[in-house]
């Protein structure tokens, strides 16, 4: 019996008011792979990430998860949203934000167990943040806050990663440490929808990709979907930045950054 994808989209449309964001997409996306989700801005590569999560309403379409609706598998599914759409003045510390991350095992009217916080605190040490456990969240770092977001999200031990754009703006040793757990989740058959702006580092951080431009431009292994050809179709041929970018993928990239 053939297994279901991770992600299964099919002719899906998301309207703002009378203007396109999302028109027809349809893609698979197997699991245990680290996907990047590629386009220019306005592309529609948040809105992406919210239709699947039901944070946005379509016009049409169906989204399934190893072949069922969001709602029977909500609980195998982590968000990591921009760090942009965080009210971070809220008076809260690094180590509660993490713990917030086992709130949907636990229900929200069950105190967290003894273990909840053990895990926590291990969560916290993996990301490097264990000695600002106690800092309030505005007093962080923005590559600090993102390490927060990724310990929030290995609390959840979930089976499918969306993560919109946990690279922006953050230091090259955050980036750093960002790929490698996300590597480390991918081959414990983790999957990974990622939001990513930057093209010179796709080969080296992905091996799946999703280019957009409100419809859908490639999607599959990024050795045949990530191109030049796809990127100036997801892109356009104007830019001389986007030129070198598609020259870039030519090469082998080899490191993580």
């Amino acid at each position: 019996m053939k297994k279901s994808p991770a992600v299964k989209v099919e002719h899906l449309n998301v309207n703002y008011e009378k203007t396109p964001a999302l028109w027809d997409i349809d893609c698979e996306i197997p699991e245990g792979k680290l996907v990047g989700i590629i386009g220019p801005n306005g592309a529609g590569k948040s809105t992406f990430l919210k239709a699947l999560l039901g944070m946005t309403s379509l016009s049409s379409g169906h989204i399934h998860f190893f072949g069922q609706p969001l709602a029977k598998v909500r609980q195998r599914i982590a968000y990591v949203p921009q760090r942009s759409s965080v009210d971070w003045d809220f008076p809260i510390t690094a180590y509660e934000v993490v713990l917030m991350g086992r709130y949907g095992k636990l229900g929200l009217f069950k105190n967290p167990k003894e273990a909840d916080k053990q895990a926590a605190m291990q969560a916290l040490e993996k990301v490097g943040m264990l000695e600002l456990k106690a800092r309030q969240i505005s007093q962080l770092s923005g590559g600090q806050q993102q390490r927060l977001f990724i310990a929030r999200a290995l609390l959840q031990d979930a089976d499918i990663y969306l993560m919109d754009e946990p690279f922006a703006g953050v230091d090259m040793a955050t980036a750093k440490a960002l790929i490698v757990l996300m590597q480390e989740w991918k081959s414990k058959g983790k999957t990974l929808l990622v939001v990513h702006h930057d093209l010179s580092t796709v080969k080296s951080y992905f091996d799946w990709v999703i280019l957009l431009n409100t419809c859908l431009v490639a999607n599959g292994e990024v050795k045949d979907a990530f191109n030049s050809e796809t990127i100036f179709r997801a892109y356009g041929k104007t830019s001389t930045l986007l030129t070198e970018a598609a020259k870039l993928t030519q090469n082998k990239s080899s490191g993580l950054l």
